[in-house]
């Protein structure tokens, strides 16, 4: 296995436009309702959140515990793995703040 295709693996654990921001909100230990999520993430629709979650689910990064009650309540966390995630996100971040801006071309009209 070369790395190229290890990290091929890896991104299509993670690609989704919301499964990373879904990550954010799960690290930490915290445990949220469907609905929390919704609210924690208002562009995402119900049934795109639902569906990354379920792949999250299915990539063992997520849980999702479902309450015997009415209204069913059901709410999802972090696994020990899926927590283990949160070390590398964090640099990715500090990497992303850390970028450099362009220089600026000067406006030759300017001068």
């Amino acid at each position: 296995m070369t790395a190229a295709s290890g990290i091929e693996g890896a991104i299509q654990m993670l690609e989704g436009r919301w499964k990373l921001v879904i990550l954010f909100h799960l690290f930490g230990g915290n445990t949220l309702r469907f609905s929390d999520l919704e609210r924690a993430i208002p562009a995402v629709s119900q049934k795109m959140l639902s569906q990354q979650l379920r792949q999250l689910e299915q990539d063992g990064i997520v849980a999702r515990t479902v309450h015997a009650q009415v209204p069913p309540k059901v709410e999802y966390h972090l696994t020990d793995w899926g927590q283990s995630l949160c070390p590398a996100l964090d640099e990715l971040l500090a990497w992303a703040e850390r970028r450099p801006m362009p220089e600026r071309e000067e406006d030759p009209s300017k001068t």
